[in-house]
Parts: structure tokens; sequence; C-alpha cells
């Protein structure tokens, strides 16, 4: 998977949100706020250009102290809602 051309991470009145920088992404009715960790994974993604669940997983459970069956459900869970909004492709 790949985020999509256009979408990037900014600090918005202190909050992490994924924002639109161009006409095509632009979607005034939707405001996409992470949690550090999302925000974490959305920045580790980035890294990676071509990530997958299990690399996220990988990533995360070598940073922070987490049982890598709870970070496969977690990371999981997130990347499906970035598909399901369209702010990355499969």
């Amino acid at each position: 998977m790949k985020i999509k051309k256009g979408f990037v991470l900014r600090d918005v009145c202190g909050e992490k949100v994924i924002v639109g920088e161009s006409v095509e992404t632009i979607n005034f009715s939707q405001l996409i706020s992470l949690n550090s960790t999302a925000a974490w994974l959305w920045c580790t993604a980035e890294e990676q250009g071509d990530f997958t669940v299990d690399s996220l997983v990988d990533a995360l459970c070598k940073e922070y102290a987490v049982d890598q069956e709870k970070a496969h459900a977690d990371v999981a869970r997130i990347v499906e809602k970035w598909l399901e909004i369209g702010v990355v492709t499969a």
C-alpha cells in the first residue's frame, strides 16, 4: 500500500490531522484527526513508502512495548479506515 499523493500529516491547533494539499484531495466535509499512535503509524508508512499492515506492526512492536496480536488488530483497523476514506491505496 501507499499513501495517496497529496495527503499529508499536519499539526493543526495541537491536533494531528491528515489534510489534502491539492484540489483533487480537498474534502472540506471531512477532517481526519489522528491520535499520537496513529500519527506515528502514518509517519512510519510515509517513511516506508510501500507499506503493509505487517511492516507497520513490526515497526510498532520495535518502537513500543506492545503485544504483537493486539498491535496487528489495531494497525489493521487503522489501515482499513485509511483505505475506506481514500487516503491510501492498496
